[in-house]
């Protein structure tokens, strides 16, 4: 039975991902700090004899006993409100997490895939965004430290893989949303649910006409399975190209949820104006593209938020 270990194993994508390896029929090693993962998200996974926890912070020194066929590194705070709130640990997950992995995977000859990001675009000059698009990035900027964890993230990864013949994967994930995200983790999603099923207004940063593009959660794992197991050792972007403003994807949920109305505010400093994944290497190699239509991936979103959002009395 292979053995596969999971960074970032109690958060959003990496309990999902954790699903995934064990449905394949893989023995799954978690690990997290629980900064910003919660483990309700794996307390189903703790009876299973195929699953295995380890509470740590993988910017300090891992060891893991036994083989180790596969890493995947998805340890790292990963919405604006989290990044700003701890900055330092941002970077450290990205540099020291990543050398610590990388040295991991090394010593048990196993392949590494590493989560980037969208983010190493930054608020791009070119549309959609492609795999050789180098980004525009403000190294120093609110987002910088999130950003240039992961672009320095995506250099050392190369760089093993170069100089050490280490077998390396890197996935540059859009927009992703669907069950277990955080109500209070900030990003534009789990924010317009919560206020619109707590009959608030829906909170617009800008004027509303900034694009994401939004993909659900298992075509993203979907898309991380099939990358993991390729011969590709450049950088995949998985996301769903389907772009939509804000505004117009604020109506959605309202539409949804029912009656409601949105308040606009300042954009964040270098909030990106646009975002859309070219995602024709993810279809040429992978064979891949996302199957699961916004609708109902908000549907069964809502459906989730009904449940852990708590109602104003």
């Amino acid at each position: 039975m292979k053995r596969v270990l999971i960074t970032g194993a109690a958060g959003f994508l990496g309990s999902h991902l954790c699903d995934r390896f064990i449905a394949e029929g893989y023995r799954v090693v978690g690990m997290d700090n629980l900064i910003t993962g919660n483990m309700d998200n794996i307390e189903h996974l703790f009876e299973l004899e195929q699953f295995e926890f380890y509470h740590h912070d993988v910017s300090k020194f891992v060891h893991v006993p036994g083989h180790l066929d596969y890493i995947l590194h998805f340890a790292s705070p990963a919405s604006p409100i989290d990044y700003l709130r701890i900055p330092i640990q941002t970077l450290k997950v990205g540099s020291l997490g990543t050398h610590n992995l990388l040295g991991l995977a090394k010593s048990k000859q196993a392949r590494i895939l590493v989560a980037s990001t969208s983010e190493v675009y930054g608020d791009p000059l070119v549309h959609p965004q492609k795999e050789d698009y180098w980004g525009n990035v403000n190294p120093i900027g609110p987002r910088g430290v999130y950003d240039e964890a992961k672009r320095f993230q995506e250099a050392i990864t190369m760089a093993y893989h170069t100089y050490h013949g280490l077998e390396t994967r890197i996935v540059r994930i859009f927009n992703t949303y669907g069950p277990r995200m955080r109500v209070d983790d900030g990003r534009v999603l789990p924010a317009f649910f919560s206020q619109a099923i707590q009959g608030k207004e829906l909170t617009i940063f800008g004027d509303g006409s900034q694009t994401r593009s939004f993909c659900y959660v298992d075509d993203l794992v979907e898309g991380i399975y099939r990358l993991l197991l390729s011969d590709c050792h450049m950088p995949v972007n998985i996301g769903n190209p389907d772009e939509i403003t804000i505004g117009d994807f604020a109506q959605e949920v309202l539409d949804l949820v029912g009656n409601g109305s949105i308040s606009y505010h300042p954009l964040p400093e270098n909030d990106p104006k646009r975002r859309r994944p070219n995602i024709d290497k993810a279809k040429d190699i992978l064979g891949w593209s996302p199957s699961i239509d916004r609708a109902e991936g908000i549907r069964r979103t809502y459906e989730y938020f009904k449940k852990v959002v708590p109602l104003n009395n």
